[in-house]
């Protein structure tokens, strides 16, 4: 009798990667980092020089009472197959961006192997609008399992990152406290070369945290207090860089941020060698932050990603 061939594993550039809690530290009153480890982790992608930059990854909660659906293959139509499950017990999926991956490395010669780890920083809201995932992180424990959608190492081509300042040598990360584990994953790529400023907005003094880079970059913090969202990153940006005297820029398209989602981000090929500006956060306040920097500072929109993490008053989109 022949042995039964093996169908081989068709490798997509996306996959499940089933993990559980190694690890929860409480790094400030609103940030809560849960630390990722398991097998799958051994297939989990970062860029060609083994870096996250700000890669954007899916965490699926499961709904109370049910366990999470069989993600299988991660074929074409998966998502769509996700959301036509029944609403009440197919979990709930939210993005967030890594903080940190460790990869891990096989047991040789008495060294005990070591396992992959991954970060993801949530971010807790003290006053009751937390989401089902910070909701979630905040009762985890170590032994928790959980799904992430996230590269498949194997695949080639890492999805999810967007910063990619091409031959800029000057930067300008802006973001609120969703944006903070990206910016502090990029701020310790960067060679010492690199100039330009980080401003960072979070709901308190007490959420300032320390942030490691070896570039000149210059790291600011705010406390938003009882400030709208987003209104000390549009002082901070505007002491920084001031509206040019005579040779201002178009007034970019408008965008429905209730509507549409604020999203785009030049390839490295557009960007030129002065100042490349990253800005992510809550949807409106990148909105204006991008129509002061194209419109009023006179940059190239090429020289300038915006991502809107979210937006005020409506439920995090997946």
């Amino acid at each position: 009798m022949s042995a039964t061939a093996v169908k081989p594993e068709t490798i997509r550039p996306i996959r499940a990667f089933e993990v559980s809690v190694a690890a929860v530290q409480k790094l400030s009153p609103h940030f809560l980092r849960i630390t990722f480890t398991g097998g799958d982790l051994d297939y989990f992608g970062s860029n060609a020089a083994g870096q996250t930059l700000d890669l954007r990854i899916k965490v699926m909660i499961p709904s109370s009472g049910f366990p999470l659906p069989d993600f299988g293959s991660m074929d074409e139509g998966w998502y769509q197959q996700w959301l036509a499950m029944d609403a009440d017990t197919r979990g709930f999926m939210r993005t967030y961006t890594v903080r940190r991956f460790r990869s891990g490395s096989p047991g040789i010669d008495g060294v005990p192997a070591v396992a992959a780890e991954l970060d993801v920083d949530f971010v807790l809201h003290l006053d009751g609008g937390s989401g089902p995932a910070a909701l979630w992180a905040a009762s985890a424990a170590p032994g928790d399992r959980l799904t992430l959608i996230g590269p498949d190492v194997r695949a080639g081509d890492c999805l999810g990152i967007e910063f990619a300042p091409g031959g800029a040598s000057r930067l300008l990360l802006v973001g609120d406290e969703t944006a903070v584990p990206a910016i502090a994953a990029i701020l310790e790529t960067l060679p010492a070369a690199t100039t330009g400023h980080a401003i960072l907005e979070v709901p308190c003094a007490e959420d300032f945290l320390d942030l490691a880079t070896d570039s000149g970059i210059q790291i600011s913090w705010l406390a938003r207090g009882g400030n709208p969202n987003g209104a000390p990153l549009q002082e901070a940006v505007r002491r920084v860089l001031a509206p040019a005297a005579c040779d201002l820029g178009d007034e970019p398209e408008a965008v429905d941020v209730d509507t549409d989602i604020l999203w785009e981000t030049p390839e490295p090929a557009d960007v030129g060698s002065g100042l490349y500006a990253w800005i992510a956060g809550e949807a409106a306040a990148v909105r204006e932050l991008r129509r002061y920097l194209v419109r009023d500072v006179g940059m190239d929109r090429n020289s300038v990603a915006f991502m809107g993490y979210w937006r005020l008053g409506k439920a995090q989109r997946s």
